[in-house]
């Protein structure tokens, strides 16, 4: 299955081709908030790929959330059009598993530490801890399964809805949420892992066995994972209130 794949849940914007769950190409951007002009520019480059190789997307591929407000409308009023467009479903992929595979594939440490503990027989536990910024001191994560905004003082904000985590246990916590965790999270079996980010190509690579998709007949319905309401802040602007 060739899969077109969106991802801009967070300041990073992406979009990828996958062929039967591999990557093979992927257009990205880290240096902030361009969405709305990087996104489009990304598809005309990979639908021009496509056709060159003869290939014939089978389905769009989308990073839902939660992120980034502004970040999931754009991608999903572009993932919506393109699956009317070519008449292909609409594959929605949570956003905190795209950040774990990427943290699986990308990290040293977590691709060979934490491949290797869980393959052991008499391995020590350990835990992958994605984090998305949801402002201040608040994050997005994954909780027993649960995704929830937790606000974050310390290691027991975590430990206090997770379970079980001891002393024993090795967490890996990464994401742009991560970092200002890194500052009060002091306990040595937590370890901070940088840089890592969702990418489309781990969407597409998710979604390749994802058995739940929206077609054109439910797509005008579909909305983005927010998890939080948005709140609009006043505007700055002479005049406006």
């Amino acid at each position: 299955m060739t899969i077109l794949c969106i991802e801009t849940s967070t300041s990073v914007c992406s979009a990828a081709v996958c062929k039967d769950g591999m990557p093979i190409k992927q257009c990205i951007c880290r240096e902030g908030s361009n969405h709305a002009r990087l996104l489009p520019r990304y598809i005309e480059e990979l639908l021009s790929f496509t056709r060159e190789q003869a290939l014939v997307i089978d389905a769009v591929a989308l990073s839902e959330g939660p992120g980034s407000y502004t970040g999931l409308r754009i991608g999903t009023s572009t993932a919506k059009g393109l699956c009317y467009g070519l008449n292909v479903p609409l594959i929605p992929i949570p956003t905190l598993e795209v950040l774990c595979e990427a943290a699986k594939e990308q990290s040293p440490i977590t691709k060979n530490e934490v491949n290797r503990a869980l393959a052991a027989e008499n391995h020590q536990p350990s835990i992958l801890l994605p984090m998305i910024d949801a402002r201040r001191m608040e994050v997005y994560t994954v909780i027993n399964g649960e995704t929830k905004a937790i606000v974050v003082e310390n290691e027991e904000s975590i430990t206090n809805h997770q379970s079980p985590i001891t002393n024993d246990t090795a967490v890996y916590y990464f994401g742009d949420g991560a970092a200002k965790c890194a500052n009060v999270f002091s306990l040595p079996n937590w370890h901070f892992i940088p840089d890592i980010v969702p990418e489309a190509q781990y969407v597409g690579i998710l979604a390749e066995n994802q058995k739940s998709q929206i077609t054109n007949q439910k797509l005008a319905y579909y909305e983005p994972f927010y998890l939080k309401e948005f709140v609009a802040a006043q505007s700055h602007v002479k005049g406006l209130k």
